[in-house]
């Protein structure tokens, strides 16, 4: 194993880009501006320039690099092909046959941002130490990654870990963004969590501390959960409710070694943890039942480690 890796974790505005070495110890990070003009044509040569640049400030030649990860907004095959990525603007580019001439070619493999992440965590952050996870993100949607045996698990249309859009409520007025009715996004991301109290604070209760908040959100919720007040302790053991229960049904299929939660609303903490664990043990198929939970630890710099990591596979 060489002693240098590359994370590089593109985002509709910036390039999150870790040096590492291939140990895990992150060397340096820093952000370049993705350009998404004219397709996103100039977003890879942009990286390598800084890739390339940084290897010169730190007299690091090529074959001390193992390679350099990447993740991407959007599906991900195997190959490294991202057939469109709307945040880029890319269609029908492979990254790898890309990106590895313009890095003279130093190994090149690309993964979908939120499996990366998972990937990241399992081996620096909230997983560190476990091969199994799903790990669950609960920010302005819910997203996932799935992680067996230290291997993402894409999927064959690279969808594998959407868990946020399996149906939870069939009978479920509103559509959700994806289009469909009733998925498990629309009641456990922080948008959906504010949804859940507003409907509570529509119907009549008893005083309340949300009624003194000018704007509801979900760490207002959270907030006042911890100061025991009675409404958001039902809006927070509904939205535990559902979650729990749609974990019980993931862990039949993975069985992981741990559930880690990342994302905005994770910023509950423990409390968070401790409940949605509660309704999962209700739920969950005897074998599971002590699954573990751990909150993510290593916040927006998950994903540049997934793609560190995902040249040592």
């Amino acid at each position: 194993m060489k002693k240098y890796g590359f994370g590089v974790d593109i985002g509709g505005t910036t390039c999150k880009i870790g040096l590492f070495e291939t140990t895990g110890q992150l060397v340096e990070k820093w952000e370049v501006p993705t350009d998404t003009q004219e397709a996103g044509k100039n977003i890879l040569p942009d990286v390598a320039a800084s890739l390339k640049g940084k290897m010169q400030e730190r007299g690091i030649p090529k074959e001390e690099v193992e390679g350099i990860g990447i993740g991407i907004p959007g599906p991900v095959q195997a190959d490294g092909s991202v057939a469109v990525c709307v945040n880029l603007g890319w269609k029908n580019i492979n990254v790898p046959k890309e990106l590895e001439p313009l890095m003279d070619g130093i190994p090149v493999k690309a993964g979908n941002d939120a499996n990366v992440a998972a990937l990241g965590e399992m081996w620096q952050g909230g997983g560190k130490g476990c091969k199994s996870l799903i790990m669950v993100t609960l920010g302005t949607g819910v997203g996932g990654g799935i992680i067996i045996d230290e291997q993402i698990v894409p999927g064959t249309h690279g969808a594998g870990g959407e868990i946020g859009h399996i149906v939870v409520n069939p009978h479920e007025k509103i559509a959700c963004n994806c289009g469909r009715k009733g998925c498990l996004e629309q009641y456990c991301s922080a948008t959906g969590i504010v949804r859940l109290a507003k409907e509570f604070l529509a119907e009549e209760h008893g005083p309340s501390l949300l009624d003194d908040v000018q704007e509801i959100s979900a760490k207002a919720v959270f907030d006042t959960y911890k100061e025991n007040d009675a409404l958001a302790g039902k809006i927070v053991e509904k939205f535990a409710r559902i979650l729990g229960r749609a974990l019980s049904s993931f862990a039949c299929v993975t069985d992981p070694e741990v559930f880690v939660i990342g994302g905005g609303v994770s910023k509950a903490g423990t409390p968070l943890i401790d409940v949605v664990n509660k309704y999962y043990k209700e739920a969950a198929f005897s074998s599971c039942t002590d699954t573990k939970f751990a909150l993510a630890s290593l916040g927006n710099d998950a994903g540049m480690y997934g793609c560190a990591r995902l040249i040592l596979e």
